[in-house]
């Protein structure tokens, strides 16, 4: 499988851009329901969702990335990008991260682009059930990224501070409820699990073996690398190395779109995090949900292992001293996570 031949399409991505810049400048914080499922006004709309779910535009060599929000998108997207050139990258330092993986479901979004090389990566947060019905009909291929849910809920919180198009998320103790019963998100993350795709992978496992998990998304996508290549991908998919890619951190995008005025892009880069903020009160009205909606669902590691390790890090970084008092729930982010999409 060969990588995009160019890496930006003159004209094409010019337009993109337009349209990002003019899009966040119509961001009211408001949402509509698709299907009973919430999205952003401005950055969605029930048009292009109904694009994303109805097109007959796949292809078999497509590559979609599905997640959650806040589960790894941005990490993925760069791993992928890195095989697909086979560790080269003058791919991911050129072209902005939403170039190389647009979004299914948004209004400026994958399936509304013309000329596109193959083989198409792209990214979706829909769920299976508005998921694009033709892919399951193509020998096109899925991997999924899930996380713990009570990461994803602190990181949502960060991020709907600086997010344009979300509505300030209120309290802690607030946001935890609406996330809880649905408000703003689909309730409690499920995985999607369908046809053509890779056994789900979490930022913990990858965090654990990063390079194992590689060689995994490799073999699934049919595209081995040499030693060499591979160390390539792992060196530059690290934290570190994606925080300081201004083509992947987020901070090409407008401050009407992401206040990087309030914090940064990509937060912290752990699992875990999550203990940092629930109460013990807090953590048993999360899991009572939580077993409630993964009924029927496979074990995740976090169900495995609920005190899995905080510190985990691609960079681990030295300790910043002691620990600040319990707080009654996400605290207010100094670096907040990165943007959906």
């Amino acid at each position: 499988m060969d990588g995009p031949s160019e890496p930006h399409i003159p004209g094409l991505w010019d337009t993109y851009e337009e349209d990002i810049s003019e899009i966040s400048q119509k961001l009211p914080g408001e949402y509509f329901r698709y299907e009973g499922i919430p999205f952003p006004v401005g950055l969605y709309s029930p048009e292009s969702i109904g694009l994303a779910e109805n097109t007959q535009d796949v292809r078999d060599d497509d590559i979609f990335i599905v997640t959650y929000p806040k589960s790894g998108t941005t990490w993925m997207i760069e791993i992928i990008c890195l095989i697909l050139k086979d560790g080269d990258p003058s791919w991911i330092r050129s072209v902005p991260i939403w170039e190389r993986a647009p979004w299914c479901e948004t209004i400026v979004g994958a399936f509304s682009l013309p000329d596109q090389y193959s083989p198409r990566l792209m990214s979706s947060h829909l769920p299976i059930q508005i998921f694009t019905k033709a892919f399951f009909s193509s020998k096109a291929k899925v991997i999924y990224m899930g996380r713990n849910p009570r990461d994803v809920m602190v990181s949502l919180y960060h991020y709907s501070k600086i997010a344009g198009q979300l509505k300030d998320p209120g309290t802690p103790n607030q946001f935890l409820r609406d996330f809880l019963k649905g408000e703003g998100e689909d309730r409690v993350p499920r995985p999607f699990l369908g046809r053509g795709a890779i056994p789900p992978l979490t930022p913990l496992l990858c965090l654990q073996d990063l390079q194992g998990s590689v060689q995994r998304i490799c073999e699934f996508l049919g595209h081995p690398l040499s030693k060499e290549a591979l160390g390539s991908v792992v060196a530059h998919s690290t934290f570190s190395a994606m925080k300081a890619n201004t083509m992947s951190n987020y901070t090409l995008l407008p401050p009407s779109l992401l206040d990087h005025r309030r914090g940064a892009f990509l937060r912290k880069g752990i699992c875990g995090d999550w203990k940092n903020h629930f109460t013990v009160a807090q953590s048993e009205a999360f899991d009572r949900v939580y077993r409630r909606q993964m009924q029927g669902m496979p074990t995740f590691p976090w169900d495995e292992d609920p005190e899995e390790d905080a510190s985990l890090d691609p960079e681990p970084r030295p300790s910043p001293g002691p620990s600040p008092s319990p707080s009654p729930g996400p605290s207010q982010p100094s670096e907040p996570s990165h943007p959906r999409p």
